[in-house]
């Protein structure tokens, strides 16, 4: 079992431009968790704020959302190279990304001048769970992993769309990945509950056979539910009480002091809203410590 490298680092937050100055001063308050977005981020050219937050002890985890590992061609170089930089720059132990495809084309062998322009998704898209797909992202993994001087961590994504190749649930598919590569897991439950909410399934079912001994740490994030009773991931909202639910069952299973809990919030963000929402991931970890 790979040992979390920032386990018993508690509940933290997402940095974010909008709240660096609350974050900091959560940080010397004894926040020791965070997470940076790796595309908004020079590794040569840290924030000030960022840096005095690590002078004071917060942990930052590199998280990138371009790299695209269940793409059909290998992961950028370019973008592996600012992983490993922005992990060095910070001090991290791991770096983090999605088990998500992000982009098509063009043919790495210059042979597709039909499709010979790059085209981006704008999102993160989930890949088709088969034998095929995974051998793909295995591979991917393998060569990100080459390339990063600190284990890698990957995140189950949101998913609206099954394809009609699948052949594996997400749990089998992401505990294939695990034992193929070594890779750790990065366990969203807010998106675990989008994605079951969108496709239909119990995510504590899912859960119980998901790679647990694998997990670097876990996210939750905001969202809501509207009049036709369908979810909506915006990151944008407080969390719902499905979700904090879901992350006391999760936080059962690994035990309270295992890996940390980070919360993310990217947009309508404030310093009082993140330190309100952080109280609410509290409660529910403590929840699951009492019930321990």
């Amino acid at each position: 079992m790979p040992l979390s490298p920032v386990a018993g680092l508690g509940v933290g937050a997402g940095w974010r431009p909008s709240v660096a100055d609350d974050l900091l001063d959560l940080a010397r308050e004894g926040m020791t968790f965070s997470e940076v977005v790796a595309e908004n981020v020079r590794p040569g050219d840290l924030p000030p704020l960022l840096v005095e937050a690590l002078r004071a002890g917060l942990t930052v985890v590199p998280h990138g959302v371009t790299l695209g590992l269940a793409g059909g061609t290998p992961p950028d170089p370019a973008r592996l190279h600012h992983l490993a930089a922005l992990a060095a720059a910070t001090g991290s132990p791991l770096v983090s990304e999605h088990v998500a495809f992000v982009r098509a084309g063009p043919a790495t062998d210059g042979t597709d001048e039909l499709h010979a322009d790059v085209l981006e998704a704008g999102h993160l898209v989930p890949a088709a769970r088969t034998s095929d797909a995974l051998a793909v992202l295995v591979d991917n993994v393998r060569l990100a992993q080459r390339a990063l001087p600190v284990p890698l961590a990957l995140e189950n994504i949101a998913a609206t769309l099954s394809w009609p190749e699948t052949s594996m649930d997400e749990a089998d598919f992401l505990t294939a990945l695990t034992e193929a590569t070594g890779c750790l897991f990065l366990l969203d439950v807010a998106n675990l509950h989008a994605t079951c909410s969108a496709l239909g399934g119990d995510p504590r079912d899912l859960l119980d056979r998901m790679p647990l001994d694998h997990v670097a740490y876990v996210h939750v994030a905001g969202g809501f539910t509207d009049p036709q009773g369908v979810y909506w991931d915006t990151h944008a909202h407080d969390m719902t009480d499905d979700v904090l639910h879901l992350l006391t069952y999760v936080v059962g299973l690994l035990g309270p002091a295992g890996p940390p809990v980070l919360l993310e919030r990217d947009t309508d963000v404030d310093g009082a809203v993140v330190r309100a929402e952080l109280r609410r991931v509290r409660h529910a970890v403590a929840g699951a410590a009492v019930r321990a």
